[in-house]
């Protein structure tokens, strides 16, 4: 299990473009922390860098496990669930085929057992799930993203606009998935445009502004913000 992800001075330039300047977060397990900010504010950027799969010019990224073990660098995936804008599937497999593709690249028990769990969860219709993942709507492929990226359990759970694309119940129930990770133990990182689904689910709030983190509010479980505090901090901070 994962204890803590310390985010340690990390910053990240393209060239003479600055897109993150010396982030420094602690984040515990059971926590779930919005990233809020406009485009281009570095929200992305410090996803992909917590994922390993952007390395950041300077600073570090160090996973804490149980019994003061630190993991630095890509073996930090095996940790960790991404919810990217790209949703990671084969077009020409079905959704029961790719979440079993996965499982067998994940090593897990049964995948296709895990993988119908996994679908029921996400609320994917039944009527689909024997489709090609091509002919899904956006929203269809959101839930298929975020089953694939649960489907191995992580400690750790990055989420890119991870409502984008769904109606009002597709965004409650990736929420209340939220809330179900962080109280099994787990980190959340959530970038949201989208303030409702998140409001009344968070431990942490971060917003970025031009790269820089501009205000950081830890609020205990259950007396997180709501959507109206929310959107006065982010007006006023970003």
């Amino acid at each position: 299990m994962v204890e803590s992800v310390r985010i340690e001075g990390v910053s990240k330039r393209y060239g003479r473009l600055r897109a993150l300047a010396r982030a420094d977060v602690v984040l515990r397990a059971k926590t779930a922390c919005a990233l809020l900010g406009k485009n281009g504010a570095g929200k992305s950027t410090l996803l992909g860098i917590v994922s390993s799969l952007v390395r950041p010019t300077s600073g570090e990224v160090v996973f804490e496990l149980a019994g003061g073990h630190t993991v630095r660098g890509p073996a930090i995936r095996r940790h960790i669930g991404v919810l990217a804008h790209a949703s990671l599937v084969y077009g020409d497999l079905t959704a029961a085929e790719n979440l079993a593709f996965y499982g067998r690249l994940y090593g897990i028990e049964n995948p296709a057992r895990r993988a119908a769990e996994m679908l029921d969860e996400v609320g994917l219709a039944s009527e689909a799930r024997d489709r090609p993942a091509r002919t899904y709507s956006r929203g269809m492929l959101q839930r298929l993203s975020l089953a694939r990226a649960l489907l191995h359990d992580p400690a750790v759970l990055l989420l890119d606009e991870p409502f984008s694309g769904l109606d009002r119940d597709g965004a409650d129930a990736v929420g209340l998935l939220m809330t179900e990770a962080r109280e099994r133990g787990r980190i959340v990182i959530v970038a949201t445009h989208d303030l409702a689904p998140v409001a009344g689910r968070l431990d942490r709030v971060l917003i970025l502004r031009r790269g820089v983190i501009a205000h950081d509010s830890d609020s205990a479980p259950g007396a997180a913000l709501s959507e109206g505090e929310l959107a006065a901090r982010y007006r006023e901070m970003a």
